[in-house]
């Protein structure tokens, strides 16, 4: 049996689930956080403040931003795989897509667990 390790699961069946619960997340996300709007009209700081001083929205936010990780990690690997036929060069790309992500995850951590 063949096995991919540039692929974040472990088959196209794992990367298809993943990458369909990590859009769930960010739906959900993304709707709560516009219902969110909906609901407090005049935005201010302090209802922003509020909002993301409480554990739960840490907690979902750094979920929303693992599953963004994912999803963007599964869909860049799959374009790289298909357009990009020298392995030098996927391989770079890749290794700079994955630098930034871990990049955007440890500011993204420290920002939203700074609040």
């Amino acid at each position: 049996m063949v096995t991919n390790a540039a692929s974040f699961g472990r088959s196209g069946v794992h990367d298809f689930i993943f990458i369909r619960a990590s859009g769930i997340i960010l739906a959900c996300y993304t709707l709560f956080l516009v219902g969110f709007f909906a609901c407090n009209a005049p935005m201010t700081y302090e209802a922003w403040s509020g909002l993301y001083s409480t554990i739960g929205m840490k907690v979902f936010t750094l979920i929303a931003l693992i599953a963004l990780l994912i999803h963007a990690w599964i869909g860049t690997w799959q374009v790289l795989t298909d357009y990009i036929k020298c392995t030098k060069l996927r391989g770079l790309l890749q290794f700079i897509f994955v630098i930034t992500a871990f990049a955007y995850l440890a500011v993204g951590t420290i920002t939203v667990w700074g609040v």
